[in-house]
């Protein structure tokens, strides 16, 4: 796991790995990453009937370890149900409270991952919010970590690595939500060997 306090430049070249992957995306795949949001949104307003809050809590409460098809299904059989199923008890639990009717706010760990990108996903707009997940920390790091923990988990590290999302937008004159799905596109496609460039990461010293 990555150090939560760092020096300048380290913390300088996290945010340079993230505008590098920025100036790596394709047409295509800025282009998919801008509508990331929007498109979630959309979806969690559509799923629950124009209940967004609900949509976009059930999303973000069922999201942890899964891919986002899963995440799709197992928030709306969830809101077609009323019983949650398919996943950990904890995560499970949050989203049954939600069905319930209470605030996502006030179920979800809104300075992590879930509460972020729950954020992201009811109002895309949104100037501060920034989901990091492991991708998104492996491009600021600049390593692949593959199975290894990250220790998101820890309120520190998980704003260390917002901070530098945050920085890298204001840089490029973008949401700091924007830059985080257009560089993960172009993350996940390199994984999956299907990116049309050859992007190059930077560890810092």
């Amino acid at each position: 796991m990555i150090q939560i306090k760092v020096d300048g430049a380290t913390r300088e070249q996290y945010v340079r790995n993230i505008v590098r992957t920025w100036r790596e995306a394709t047409p295509e795949q800025e282009a998919q990453g801008r509508v990331w949001y929007t498109n979630a949104h959309d979806l969690a307003d559509m799923m629950t009937d124009g209940d967004v809050r609900m949509g976009a809590g059930l999303l973000a409460a069922l999201s942890p370890q899964t891919s986002w098809p899963l995440n799709v299904e197992l928030a709306t059989n969830a809101y077609e149900t009323g019983q949650p199923s398919g996943h950990l008890g904890d995560a499970l639990a949050k989203a049954a409270k939600i069905l319930a009717g209470a605030d996502p706010t006030e179920v979800l760990p809104m300075d992590r991952k879930t509460g972020h990108f729950y954020r992201c996903i009811v109002d895309p707009a949104d100037a501060d919010a920034v989901c990091i997940d492991r991708h998104a920390h492996d491009i600021a790091v600049g390593e692949e970590y593959g199975a290894r923990d990250r220790g998101l988990g820890a309120k520190g590290r998980y704003a260390l690595i917002a901070h530098c999302y945050r920085e890298a937008a204001q840089r490029l004159g973008e949401l700091p939500s924007v830059v985080q799905a257009v560089t993960w596109v172009v993350w996940r496609d390199s994984l999956a060997g299907t990116s049309t460039r050859g992007t190059r990461f930077v560890t810092a010293a």
